[in-house]
Formats: structure tokens, C-alpha cells, sequence
């Protein structure tokens, strides 16, 4: 039986669309087809183009990204800080203390503003206290149940499924052109150590975060790394652009932020040589997530704003430039 040339043509076309890469396909399927996504688009592909003045070697592709607020929510508070807030109850009965001694006894009583009003090393000191004591295994296994069990009091659902589903896409997207990613956040790097490659595919060697102190010793014939009640080194604001120096050792050609904690990390990677993609993620979906920026006590979006639109950095807004928030249930 002779097969028609029309359907033998017909045949191998369709094979060759199944065929074809997934980079071929839409690579940000939850981002709509605005700005911003063109815009990562066209980076990418400018870099990764081989025998051009643009293409940079997968060795020098690195893009960082801020945690809170840039890959999963911070409000109405940090996450970690909800686990350092259950850590404390956990603990009060052994530190009677605490119910006199600030930020402790706000966090007791859910007294949430009164607690952040007294500053960002009130809680650090808190989130040190309550992490102290443990090896960084129990550590890690206690904050890996936790942001598996524990449920956003709004989204009703556990933490560990609260990624945005577009920076997922993203991160998938960057690694599949040869990009490395890397988490540079003020959280604690050992707390999202513990969740990071779940959530994000980013694995514990590729997050750098702050850092309390840690002590090896022997307990008996085992050796451990212990947990102290003191921090070695905060991860934020110019401090993003040391850890950066410190632990990853070349400057990004991508950064992803949220707030103006974010800035100096963003005005680090755009001021590079090449082509260089700065980027702002602006909580303006009240309805699907949170709506801030600038008067917001978490996550504060301000001068770093300003300094996006002077600089023509880009500014993906979650309302208008995402089809989905996060994941489908």
C-alpha cells in the first residue's frame, strides 16, 4: 500500500513539534506576555548566544535572588520569624525570663508591632536565642517539618508550597540556559538551607544567607557543629554584595529583589561590564497575595523603587505581569 506524500508530510511535522525542546515551548507559562517577560526573554537570549558580543559563558551566568518576598511571601511577617515566634512558645516554660524581657514577652503575647518596633536586633537577638542550643542537624531537621507542616494562616496551605509559581518557572528557565542560581537573603542561610532545594531546586551549597556562629565539638566520639546564641555575619542591604564576594565569588549578571534591602545587590549586578538584568518584584495584588511598598514596616519598597525607574531596571508587578501566584493545589 503506497502511503500519500501529504500524510507522510503530515506525520514527520507532527513528530517534530513532539520533538522539540521545552526551551521551544512557552519556558513562563504563569507570566503574561508583558514586559517584564520579555525582557527576561531577550536577556537570555542575548547572553546565550554563541559568536556574539553579548554571549557570556555558562562559567559567568550566575543570578541571585532575594527569598522573602521574592520567591515566597513575607507578610504579614517573615516566615522565619513565625518559626522563631513557635520556637519561643515552645521554650517559655524553661525561661521564665522571658515574660519580662523584650523581644520575648511581645512575641509571647502576639504583641507583633510592639516587637518590630524595637528594631531589626531585637529580633535578630530572638532568632539567635531560639535557634542556639542544637546541632545544625536537628537544626535543619526541625525547620524542614516545620515549613512542611506549618500553615500560612491566610492561604491555608504549608509554607514549603508557597513558592511563586512564576519565580519557579524562572529559576527552571535560567538553569535550563546554563544559568547557576543563588539565594542571597537577610534569612538565616541555614533555615533555607533546609527548604531551598524542595521549593526551589536550589541546592544548600547555592544559598547564602546570615549566619550565627557555630562550634565544632565532640560528643563522645561524634563530632558536631553546634548552634550558638550569636550572630556571625548579616546578609542585607551592602552586606548582600559582601556575602556575595564572600561565598560566591564572581558578580552576578542577574539579581532579582523586593525591597530596598534588595538595592545594593541590584546596583552591584548592573553595574558589571555586558549586559546585565536588575530586577524588582512589586507586591501590588491585594486580592491573590499582599499589596505594599513604600509604608510597609516589612519589606519596604521605597528608595529602591525610585531607583528603578531612574536606572530603567525592571519592575514586574504582580497584579498585572503574573497569571498565577502560586502553584495549583
Amino acid at each position: 500500500m503506497k502511503i500519500p506524500r501529504a500524510f507522510i508530510a503530515a506525520a514527520v511535522a507532527l513528530l517534530t513539534l513532539a520533538a522539540l525542546p521545552a526551551a521551544a515551548q512557552d519556558p513562563l507559562p504563569s507570566w503574561n506576555d508583558t514586559g517584564p517577560k520579555k525582557a527576561i526573554i531577550a536577556f537570555v537570549g542575548k547572553v546565550t548566544k554563541a559568536g556574539t558580543p553579548d554571549f557570556v559563558p555558562p562559567t559567568q551566568r550566575i543570578a541571585t535572588f532575594d527569598n522573602d518576598g521574592t520567591l515566597w511571601p513575607e507578610q504579614p511577617l517573615y516566615f522565619q520569624l513565625e518559626f522563631a515566634i513557635d520556637r519561643i512558645k515552645l521554650q517559655a516554660a524553661a525561661h521564665p525570663e522571658w515574660k519580662t524581657q523584650e523581644p520575648f514577652a511581645s512575641l509571647i503575647e502576639g504583641d507583633i508591632p510592639r516587637a518590630l518596633a524595637r528594631g531589626e536586633q531585637d529580633i535578630m537577638d530572638a532568632l539567635t536565642t531560639t535557634h542556639a542550643g542544637m546541632t545544625t542537624e536537628a537544626f535543619e531537621r526541625i525547620a524542614r517539618d516545620w515549613v512542611r507542616t506549618k500553615r500560612d494562616a491566610r492561604f491555608k496551605r504549608p509554607y514549603i508550597t508557597l513558592a511563586y509559581q512564576p519565580m519557579v518557572e524562572l529559576l527552571n528557565y535560567l538553569r535550563a540556559n546554563g544559568f547557576k542560581t543563588f539565594i542571597v537573603s537577610g534569612g538565616g542561610v541555614e533555615f533555607i538551607r533546609a527548604f531551598a532545594e524542595d521549593a526551589y531546586g536550589i541546592p544548600p551549597d547555592q544559598v547564602v544567607g546570615s549566619s550565627g556562629r557555630l562550634k565544632y565539638q565532640m560528643r563522645g566520639d561524634v563530632p558536631e557543629l553546634l548552634k550558638l546564641p550569636a550572630v556571625d555575619f548579616v546578609n542585607d542591604k551592602d552586606g548582600k554584595v559582601v556575602g556575595i564576594q564572600k561565598f560566591i565569588g564572581r558578580r552576578p549578571i542577574a539579581a532579582f529583589g523586593n525591597s530596598d534591602g534588595d538595592q545594593q545587590m541590584l546596583e552591584w549586578t548592573a553595574a558589571g561590564n555586558g549586559p546585565r538584568l536588575a530586577v524588582l518584584v512589586h507586591h501590588t495584588d491585594a486580592a491573590r497575595e499582599w499589596a505594599y511598598d513604600r509604608d510597609s514596616r516589612i519589606g519596604t519598597l521605597d528608595k529602591a523603587l525610585d531607583m528603578a525607574v531612574a536606572k530603567k531596571w525592571t519592575v514586574i508587578s504582580m497584579k498585572d505581569d503574573w497569571n498565577a501566584i502560586f502553584p495549583k493545589q
